[in-house]
C-alpha cells in the first residue's frame, strides 16, 4: 500500500520483454536504501515486485495484464518514471490510500498554466469518472491529487510547483498517457451497499434513521 507522495523520479534504463511479459530495469538512489529482493515499488503508480538489485538499478517484472491496462507498456529506455516505496504503519499519511492497482488510463487533453500552478484535464473511462467526485483523491501515475470538477468524460487536477518538479506531471504534455487508480473508500461503499440491496436488507436513509431516534420528528 502507498500513499501517493513520490520519493523521486527514476530513469528506465532497459524494458526486455519476457514471454508475453517484460521485465524492466530502474536506475534510481533513494528508494534503493533498504531495498531487498521481493520488496514492493510503485512504478508510475503500478504495484511492481522487485526481482534482482544492483548498486544503482532494481528491476521489476511486468505481467501480461498489468501491461495491458496500464501506461507501462509505452515506456522506453530514458524515461524517467514516478517511484514510491511501500507505507509503513509508522509513516505520516500524506496523501491517501493508494494500492497501486491501476484501474486504467486516461490522456491529458489540456494544459494551462496560471501563476505557478498547472491545471489538467485529464480523460478517464466511464466506468472510472463514476467513482471520481469533486474534491475527491484520485491517484495520477502514482500521485495522490484532488479533483477540482468533473467534466463529461474527464476530470480536472492541479499541480503545484513542488509536485511539478518532483515528478513526471511537471513536464507531461497534452496527448500523452497516464494511469489511473480511483479511491479504494469508494469501492468498498459501493460493494457494501450493493450486497445490502442484495440480500433485501433495509437501507439507511431519513425514514430509517428518524425511526431509530436519530433523528426528531
Amino acid at each position: 500500500m502507498f500513499t501517493g507522495i513520490i520519493e523521486e523520479l527514476g530513469t528506465v534504463r532497459e524494458i526486455a520483454p519476457r514471454g508475453n511479459a517484460a521485465v524492466m530495469r530502474i536506475q534510481a538512489r533513494t528508494v534503493l536504501e533498504e531495498m531487498k529482493l521481493g520488496d514492493s515499488i510503485a512504478v508510475n503508480g503500478v504495484c511492481l515486485t522487485v526481482v534482482e538489485i544492483s548498486p544503482s538499478t532494481f528491476s521489476a517484472d511486468i505481467s501480461l495484464e498489468t501491461l495491458r491496462v496500464s501506461g507501462l507498456r509505452g515506456l522506453k529506455g530514458g524515461d524517467l518514471v514516478n517511484l514510491e516505496r511501500p507505507l509503513r504503519l509508522t509513516d505520516r499519511l500524506g496523501g491517501h490510500l493508494v494500492l497501486g492497482h491501476v484501474d486504467g488510463v486516461g490522456q491529458i487533453l489540456r494544459r494551462q498554466v496560471e501563476e505557478n500552478t498547472i491545471f489538467l484535464a485529464i480523460s478517464a473511462p466511464d466506468e472510472l469518472l463514476y467513482y471520481i467526485v469533486p474534491k475527491g483523491s484520485i491517484a495520477v501515475d502514482g500521485i495522490s491529487l484532488t479533483v477540482i470538477d468533473i467534466s463529461p468524460g474527464s476530470f480536472s487536477v492541479a499541480i503545484i510547483p513542488h509536485t511539478a518538479a518532483k515528478t513526471t506531471l511537471g513536464f507531461k504534455k497534452v496527448g500523452e498517457i497516464v494511469n489511473l487508480e480511483t479511491d479504494i473508500l469508494g469501492r468498498y461503499v459501493e460493494k457494501f451497499l450493493q450486497g445490502r440491496s442484495e440480500s433485501k436488507q433495509r437501507s439507511i436513509d431519513l425514514a430509517f434513521l428518524a425511526e431509530h431516534g436519530f433523528l426528531k420528528q
